[in-house]
């Protein structure tokens, strides 16, 4: 399969992956990558919609609400999730009663997450993944999720 994305050119086969980014006339960068790569869908776009839709229904199902902005990229074999999401009024009280607390519940939220996300992205999506990396800052909302695709045998 070939891709050609503004200045990006992508081959893709069963065994490698080779990408051509064009920096400047007559100067690119080439990259090649040499074994299984999981495959993904072809229609990228498509595809990062279930992907966005999930990860809200997963912040729905835990806080209430879904994200205020979120955003997935897709790069070989990770997939990532840049999300910033609301502030909820518990959490806001709980960090001026129990700091403690608050930081406890916000580490096993996203232990919870995390959770909730491979199951769903396996059931619903087939994907087969080697890792779910999550970190998220209290004070901004930000969350950056990455989700480790496992190599296609």
């Amino acid at each position: 399969m070939i891709q050609i994305k503004s200045r990006t050119i992508v081959l893709i086969n069963s065994r490698n992956l080779c990408i051509m980014n064009i920096v400047a006339p007559h100067t690119c960068l080439l990259f090649v990558f040499e074994g299984d790569i999981m495959s993904l869908p072809d229609d990228s776009n498509e595809f990062k919609k279930k992907l966005c839709h999930l990860y809200n229904e997963i912040s729905k199902e835990l806080f209430g609400f879904g994200t205020t902005l979120l955003k997935v990229s897709i790069e070989q074999n990770i997939i990532t999730f840049h999300a910033k999401h609301r502030r909820s009024p518990r959490s806001t009280a709980l960090e001026g009663e129990a700091p403690t607390l608050k930081h406890e519940v916000d580490f096993y939220m996203s232990s919870i997450y995390k959770k909730r996300i491979r199951e769903r992205l396996e059931q619903e999506l087939g994907l087969s993944m080697e890792a779910v990396l999550r970190d998220y800052d209290p004070p901004t909302q930000w969350a950056i999720t990455n989700i480790i695709l496992k190599p296609a045998k």
